[in-house]
């Protein structure tokens, strides 16, 4: 089945994505951020081959209605896919390398499949619940290698952190450098292949997180809400996420955001 979707996402990235990257017109959604013919044609064209592939469940989508996601989110407790056609669609329309297209299979309202796709490098990001996760058909792992917080690289979102955290990571990191790259499935993706250690993002949609963070779990990493609570629930209301690739490093992170919080 994985296979079979992974060949799904691959052809249709290259074909709908691709051909429209850095030259897609672009208008602007209520909250502000940006959506592309790319977006639309890519969640019509995945529609499509959802229906044909796996016709048992229904498609939430991000650039669905809010009432389309409020209905789904209803009527699909038995089984649900969770689909962002492009995600990082702000690089997508300025010409920055760096976007994927998340899907993910929702069964009693927790993640039971993920895939995370990224056309321009070709890596395909794969999770089944409890079956470990993948990067092109190749096993990835978290390393538990024993880095310090201070050794640690981040990758975090200011602007949707409150003034008084964003001004003490500013002002006092605790790890040694910081990046945000704009596209939170991937960035979920490559803190599962090590390409960074700790993460910290204040709003997150369902669609943005539901595949990257299996993927996550699957490869060993750790992950929670800024509250505590655990990041993953089947509503449409945002999400903080806090997450590290060892248990002791998400301990010490989450640690130092709770007293400057």
């Amino acid at each position: 089945m994985l296979e079979a979707l992974a060949q799904i996402v691959k052809t249709a990235a290259r074909e709908e994505l691709l051909p429209r990257f850095a030259i897609a017109e672009r208008s602007y959604k209520s909250d502000g951020s940006i959506v592309t013919g790319a977006d639309i044609a890519m969640q019509k064209r995945i529609a499509e081959e959802l229906d044909a592939f796996s016709p048992q469940y229904p498609l939430l989508a991000e650039e669905m209605t809010d009432a389309e996601q409020v209905s789904l989110l209803r009527t699909g407790e038995g089984g649900l896919w969770c689909l962002d056609p492009l995600d990082g669609t702000s690089n997508f329309a300025n010409g920055i390398p760096f976007f994927s297209v998340s899907l993910s299979l929702l069964i009693d309202r927790k993640p039971y499949l993920g895939l995370v796709y990224d056309p321009l490098r070709d890596e395909c990001f794969t999770a089944i619940k409890g079956q470990g996760a993948n990067l092109n058909g190749v096993p990835i792992h978290c390393s538990h290698a024993g880095l310090s917080l201070r050794e640690a690289m981040a990758v975090i979102d200011f602007k949707r952190l409150s003034p008084q955290l964003a001004d003490a990571l500013v002002l006092r990191p605790p790890y040694s450098s910081q990046r945000n790259f704009g596209s939170v499935a991937l960035e979920w993706c490559w803190l599962a292949a090590n390409r960074f250690q700790i993460y910290l993002h204040g709003r997150q949609m369902l669609w943005d997180y539901a595949a990257g963070a299996l993927i996550l779990v699957e490869a060993g990493g750790c992950m929670g809400k800024l509250c505590g609570m655990p990041v993953f629930s089947l509503q449409l209301q945002p999400s903080s996420a806090v997450a590290a690739t060892s248990p002791s490093l998400f301990v010490d992170w989450k640690n130092w955001i709770d007293t400057h919080q």
